[in-house]
């Protein structure tokens, strides 16, 4: 045996995986493959794109090496986590003889498992190339994703009528959703996934028979639906759990005043959350104990404020966009920033990058008029801010002599849900007092 195919035999297998982007994103769609099994790549290198209902983008390569096995067709999804390619590395590593050629499947389910390897090294290597890929999921030539099929069959859309304006004429969750409510999207709000929802309208009460002797035995509820949560929801709950596992989670509450941002903003043309983030954004600078990451025992600091934004994409469920150094953006910057995340992400238009690196969070449900709510921390990071609804209420005020009387002022809560194994209740306390001064100074 020669030494360069004892190297090959030994060359490092780096596995390529479908990343995590979001909180809810469970699954991926292979969109193309840029590389083939043998190539060469660099760091960083495009290797495939992918979809979801939420993102699409590109997965580069972690390193330099050469293009081992392709272990997910294109069109085929699966899960965050499933390997979708594996990259030989180390000086003078080339393909494995025994590495599979990619199989590719005719019709496999819509959410099969990835395709199986393991075909004879000798054996003719079938091929597909992205671009004459066949999508699947109905039978008829088109694949669509289990959201867009779900929202189809709750509102009797023929899929096969609807035009997709996704990449390669793809039919996205936007598509359906403007042909169902007459071409007009409603914009999601920004927020976590508040308890707060409005009770379904009662039943209306059936007639009692003038005659009847005894009340006849309650029927069984009937059920809506029978599918149970989704997967998106059940990962939010899987990320939720762990979170409250892991973390020692206590709350902190204080009120502000917004009078001055409410006079500020309706100026300025922007939302009272860019003031909210702007002064978080100043505390976290003061106080950067709460700028950090706990994982597991690994306390981490860091110096830019990389801000998520909660944004709620309702029954699709929740994704955190990232305002990376967010400490050079003023309130404008801040606001324009906010709404071109809300709308890529409303779009499925997100990066991997805008996604990741979040270094603290800011929930706002009080959109749905909520007062007071107990987010949970978006690990690793150690706090999240709950910024709640600002309404008008009769509160004490002092004047510069001490003297006290009630005025109408617009006022709000902010919860601040914090770690306790990094930090403490008197930081905390003090980083949200440090929020509410910059609140209440806007304009000085």
């Amino acid at each position: 045996m020669s030494s360069s195919h004892t190297e090959t035999t030994t060359a490092t297998l780096v596995d390529i995986t479908m990343p995590q982007m979001g909180v809810s994103v469970a699954e991926g769609t292979i969109v193309a493959w840029r590389v083939e099994v043998g190539d060469r790549v660099e760091a960083d290198q495009t290797l495939c794109d992918i979809s979801t209902d939420k993102i699409e983008t590109e997965v580069p390569s972690p390193t330099a090496g050469i293009i081992a096995e392709i272990l997910v067709e294109v069109e085929q999804t699966v899960e965050v986590g499933v390997v979708l390619a594996r990259l030989a590395v180390g000086d003078g590593a080339v393909v494995p003889a025994s590495a599979p050629a990619p199989v590719v499947d005719s019709a496999p389910a819509a959410n099969a498992p990835p395709a199986a390897t393991g075909a004879p090294a000798d054996a003719p290597a079938p091929t597909a190339p992205p671009s004459t890929a066949v999508a699947r999921g109905n039978g008829n030539g088109r694949r669509y994703s289990p959201v867009v099929q779900r929202i189809a069959a709750e509102h009797n859309v023929d899929l096969s009528t609807v035009t997709g304006t996704g990449r390669g004429g793809r039919v996205r969750k936007q598509d359906v959703l403007a042909l169902v409510g007459g071409g007009a999207l409603v914009d999601p709000p920004l927020h976590i996934e508040s308890p707060y929802r409005p009770d379904p309208p009662a039943p209306a009460a059936a007639p009692v028979p003038a005659a009847a002797s005894a009340p006849a035995a309650a029927a069984p509820p009937v059920p809506v639906s029978g599918d149970g949560l989704s997967r998106m929801r059940r990962q939010i709950g899987e990320h939720m759990k762990r979170s409250l596992e892991v973390a020692a989670t206590c709350t902190t509450w204080a009120e502000a005043d917004m009078t001055r941002v409410e006079k500020a903003r309706g100026t300025l043309g922007v939302t009272a959350l860019a003031y909210v983030a702007r002064a978080t954004v100043e505390a976290l600078r003061e106080y950067p104990a709460l700028n950090a990451w706990l994982d597991g025992e690994q306390y981490t600091r860091h110096a830019d404020v990389n801000l998520g934004i909660a944004v709620s994409l309702g029954d699709d469920g929740l994704i955190v966009p990232v305002i990376h150094r967010a400490q050079e953006l003023s309130v404008e910057g801040l606001a324009a920033r906010i709404r071109e995340l809300a709308g890529k992400a409303r779009n499925r238009q997100l990066t991997n990058d805008d996604v990741s690196g979040g270094t603290f969070t800011i929930t706002a449900p009080g959109q749905f008029g909520s007062i007071m709510a107990t987010p949970v921390i978006n690990q690793p990071q150690v706090g999240i801010l709950d910024f709640e609804a600002v309404v008008k209420r009769p509160v004490v005020i002092s004047d510069e002599d001490g003297s006290d009387s009630i005025a109408i002022r617009s006022m709000t809560i902010l919860g601040l849900s914090w770690d306790h194994r990094a930090l403490d209740g008197a930081l905390s306390a003090q980083f949200l007092s440090a929020i509410r001064a910059r609140l209440e100074s806007v304009g000085s």
